[in-house]
């Protein structure tokens, strides 16, 4: 079973494990969307994301991405 849009946990983490120290803030949605129909199990329709998919998928990604790095490095953080 391929990996579809709708399955943005998996690619998140899929992403995140073959590239992490990529921030996935930095990426314009272009570049992101290259990355998901690169993968090897992903089976969709290239032309059938929006951005609320690829949103969902950067945001699984930045998830992935805080647990592992020190939010000090992180130029994306919330400043209090």
């Amino acid at each position: 079973m391929g990996l579809k849009w709708t399955s943005a946990r998996v690619i998140g983490e899929l992403l995140y494990d073959a590239d992490p120290e990529v921030h996935p803030l930095t990426l314009r949605f272009t570049e992101l969307h290259r990355r998901v129909v690169a993968l090897e199990d992903f089976d969709d329709d290239p032309q059938g994301s929006s951005e609320g998919h690829l949103e969902a998928i950067q945001m699984i990604w930045y998830e992935e991405w805080q647990e592992d790095h020190d939010p000090e490095d992180d130029p994306y953080r919330y400043s209090r």
